[in-house]
C-alpha cells in the first residue's frame, strides 16, 4: 500500500500517531528501519548521514530535499525550509523545482502563470511528466537510425558474400551462404537509454496523464532494446548537429536514471529516490543565476581549485576552493554561498547576525590566496523576512573587504537593496565601467 507524506528540511518522523505537519509526520515501522539503515550506508561511505536517530520512535532528517521512495511503499517527499509563513507546500514545491531546473541546467519550463498557480503534483510525478514531454517531442521529431554490421548464414544472397567463409563450408552445406550486410535500425546508445528511462517510468508513475502517455511512447520504442550498461551507453551519448532534438531530452534521462544527482539513495530498491544537499543545491542554483545575468565579458568559475592554505615539503597542502570565482579583466571577486539563515536585527558583536565565524575564517583565506589580500568579496545567503537586503560591509583590512547579500530564490537574483554601486556590476545587475558609453 502506498504512502505520501511531504515534510521538509529537519523534519522529525515517527513511528507513533502524531498530527501531521511539514515539520514532524508518521511512517511505518518498515521505512523507519529502511530510511535508518540507508543513513548508515551513506555514512559509512564516507557521505553525510541522510538522518540522525533520537530515538527508538524517532529520527529528524537532516538538510537534504527531494524525494526518497522505500521497498514497503512509502513516498517521503522533502521540500526546502525557506518560507516564513505557515506550511505552503504548493510554494515550497515550486521553489525546489525552479531550483532544480536552475542548478542542473535543466530545459526551461514553457508554461503559463496559470498553469503554476494550479502546479500541485509531486516532485517524482513532476520528473517523470517532464521526461515524457520532451520524450514525446521527439519521437514526433522522428528517433535517430544507425547502421549496424550484421554477419549471418542464410539461404539466399542478401548484401556481400564473405567469399573465405563460404569456401570453407563442409559439404552438404554450400548451398548456405554466408553473408555480411547492413541494418538501419534504431539500437543505438541514446535510443537504448530513452528505452531503460520510459520502462522505469511506467513501472513507477501512478498518475493517469503519465500512464497514459508513458503506454503510448513504450510502443513507439519497443523496437529497441533497454539499455544493459547505462555509465557506457552515457558516455558514447552523441552531441552533433544531427542528435541536437536529443539536447532537451537527456537531463530528464539523467534525473530518472540517477546519473546526474549530487547525491543519490545508494541500494538495491529500484525506487526513485532522489536526494540533494540543500547547501549543495543552493550553491549551484546561484551560480546559474549569475552566469546568465553576467556580462559577455566576465567570467564565472565554480570551485576552482587553483590555490592551497599553505606549502609543505615542497608540496601544496589544504586545498581552497570557494562556492565561485568572478573575473572581468585584470579584477577577480570571490562568492560563496551559505543556506543559512541571517537576521539583521542581531547586529551585536555577540550574536553577530547569526554568521558562524568559521565562514569568515574561510573567507579570510581566499581572499589572500585568491585576491592577494586586496579585493572584494561577497557571503551569499537566501533572503528570509529577516534577512532582505546587504549588511553593512566587513573590513579584514582596508583593501579586504567582504558583504553579506541576499539572494532572491524566487527571482533568482541578489537583491539590489543595500549593495553598493561598484559591486552591482558583479552579481549582473549593471553593467561594467568601460561597457558604458
Amino acid at each position: 500500500m502506498k504512502h505520501e507524506i511531504t515534510v521538509r528540511e529537519y523534519a522529525r518522523l515517527t513511528t507513533v500517531d502524531i498530527q501531521p505537519s511539514l515539520d514532524q509526520a508518521q511512517i511505518t515501522p518498515s521505512a523507519f528501519k529502511w530510511v535508518c539503515q540507508r543513513s548508515e550506508i551513506l555514512r559509512a561511505g564516507g557521505g553525510s548521514a541522510l538522518v540522525q536517530l533520537e530515538s527508538q520512535q524517532w529520527l529528524r532528517l537532516d538538510n537534504y530535499v527531494g524525494v526518497i521512495e522505500t521497498p514497503c511503499g512509502t513516498h517521503i517527499e522533502i521540500l526546502p525550509k525557506h518560507f516564513d509563513s505557515g506550511d505552503d507546500i504548493k510554494r515550497s514545491r515550486q521553489l525546489l523545482v525552479r531550483m532544480l531546473e536552475g542548478a542542473l541546467d535543466l530545459p526551461e519550463r514553457k508554461i503559463g502563470p496559470a498553469a503554476l498557480q494550479t502546479f500541485k503534483v509531486p516532485l517524482t510525478e513532476w520528473l517523470m511528466c517532464r521526461f515524457l514531454l520532451a520524450l514525446d517531442r521527439l519521437v514526433k521529431a522522428g528517433l535517430r537510425f544507425i547502421y549496424h554490421r550484421i554477419e549471418e548464414d542464410r539461404k539466399f544472397l542478401r548484401g556481400r558474400l564473405q567469399i573465405e567463409r563460404q569456401i570453407r563450408r563442409p559439404p552438404g552445406r554450400q548451398h548456405v551462404f554466408s553473408l555480411q550486410h547492413d541494418v538501419f535500425d534504431p539500437d543505438r546508445p541514446e535510443n537504448r537509454l530513452l528505452r531503460l528511462a520510459l520502462d522505469r517510468v511506467c513501472h513507477l508513475t501512478h498518475d493517469p496523464s503519465n500512464w497514459r502517455i508513458a503506454r503510448e511512447l513504450a510502443a513507439y520504442l519497443s523496437p529497441v532494446p533497454p539499455s544493459q550498461a547505462v555509465d557506457h551507453d552515457f558516455k558514447q551519448w552523441q552531441h552533433d548537429r544531427l542528435m541536437a532534438d536529443y539536447e532537451d531530452v537527456k537531463p530528464w534521462c539523467e534525473l530518472i536514471l540517477n546519473q546526474q544527482v549530487p547525491m543519490t539513495v545508494a541500494g538495491q530498491w529500484e525506487g526513485l529516490s532522489l536526494l540533494f544537499p540543500m547547501e549543495k543545491l543552493f550553491e549551484r542554483y546561484v551560480a546559474a543565476c549569475l552566469r546568465r545575468k553576467l556580462r559577455n565579458t566576465a567570467k564565472l568559475v565554480t570551485q576552482p581549485a587553483r590555490e592551497h592554505m599553505c606549502y609543505h615539503k615542497e608540496k601544496d597542502w589544504f586545498e581552497l576552493r570557494p562556492d565561485i570565482l568572478i573575473t572581468h579583466g585584470s579584477q577577480s571577486w570571490v562568492l560563496d554561498t551559505k543556506w543559512k539563515r541571517l537576521n539583521q536585527a542581531l547586529d551585536t558583536a555577540k550574536d553577530k547576525y547569526g554568521i558562524s565565524q568559521d565562514d569568515f575564517y574561510q573567507m579570510f583565506a581566499y581572499g589572500q590566496r585568491y585576491l592577494n589580500g586586496s579585493g572584494k568579496m561577497l557571503l551569499v545567503y537566501p533572503k528570509t523576512r529577516d534577512f532582505y537586503k546587504t549588511l553593512a560591509p566587513f573590513e579584514f583590512s582596508e583593501d579586504l573587504k567582504l558583504w553579506a547579500v541576499a539572494f532572491d530564490l524566487e527571482k533568482g537574483t541578489v537583491v539590489e537593496d543595500g549593495v553598493p554601486e561598484e559591486l552591482k556590476p558583479v552579481i549582473g545587475v549593471a553593467p561594467w565601467p568601460d561597457e558604458v558609453n
